[in-house]
């Protein structure tokens, strides 16, 4: 079977209402074989064919997608990073209608690793047209948000997703914020009602709750309906007071010598 007839096959088993995504990756598989030995997968030759370009980064595209898809991140950064010769180095193809969604994947991808300065630098490489995309649009206002600390508007992008793809990295940004209102609570609160613990964490079922409260160790009644924290011990530090008064007073003798 040709590489164009593979793919095809591809696109097909992709763009299914039901896509069939144990399919897509076999048949990713054997297009990326078919890509190395045409020299497709990383083109360094300028005499390559257009079409046959187009059709390497169009299967690529595709894998990036299959990848948020089946949940296999890493393999998500490979992808990303192969099609940036594609993005970069070929600029006399055709426009991709992928390219967008997929440096925007990326950069929420970066907001998930708390990679802050590899967004604005990833941000900053983009043409300026890129910065009237939806796409791109989408995670510059997650960042700012997160700046800002509003993390209910972070939440509400959720339903507001560009591409379905995005609700994973957005879900998964979540999971970092939750994290981070937990250690607030644990140190301002002794306990929490359910309720409220369930409002300022995002979870709209007390079962989601009640899964979180118990990976942070955290004691739940539920007669009562309160979450209690558990309260570190405070660390105490013994200060060698009677070794710091004899070394200032040595220092300010050897300073009267000086003098």
């Amino acid at each position: 079977m040709s590489l164009k007839s593979q793919y095809a096959d591809l696109k097909a088993s992709f763009t299914a209402q039901s896509p069939d995504l144990p399919k897509c990756g076999r048949l990713l598989t054997q297009l990326k074989l078919g890509l190395i030995q045409a020299g497709l997968l990383l083109p360094q030759d300028d005499d390559l064919n257009h079409d046959d370009l187009v059709v390497a980064r169009e299967i690529l595209e595709i894998g990036a997608f299959w990848s948020i898809r089946t949940r296999d991140v890493p393999s998500f950064d490979r992808y990303f990073s192969q099609l940036q010769t594609f993005y970069a180095d070929y600029a006399t193809l055709p426009p991709s209608q992928y390219e967008h969604a997929i440096r925007g994947l990326h950069l929420i991808r970066l907001l998930t690793q708390n990679r802050i300065a590899d967004f604005h630098t990833a941000l900053e490489s983009l043409p300026a047209a890129a910065m009237d995309s939806t796409f791109i649009a989408h995670p510059v206002n997650l960042e700012r948000w997160l700046m800002e600390g509003s993390y209910a508007k972070v939440w509400s992008a959720r339903a507001e997703a560009p591409a379905a793809e995005y609700g994973y990295f957005v879900d998964s940004l979540m999971g970092t914020i939750r994290n981070e209102i937990a250690s607030c609570e644990e140190a301002a609160y002794e306990s929490l009602p359910l309720k409220d613990a369930a409002t300022l964490l995002f979870f709209t079922s007390q079962s989601e709750l009640l899964v979180f409260a118990q990976e942070r160790g955290w004691e739940v009644n539920l007669t009562s309906g309160t979450i209690t924290f558990e309260k570190k011990g405070e660390e105490t530090v013994d200060i060698p007071k009677e070794k710091l008064i004899a070394a200032s007073l040595l220092y300010a003798r050897e300073l009267e010598q000086i003098v």
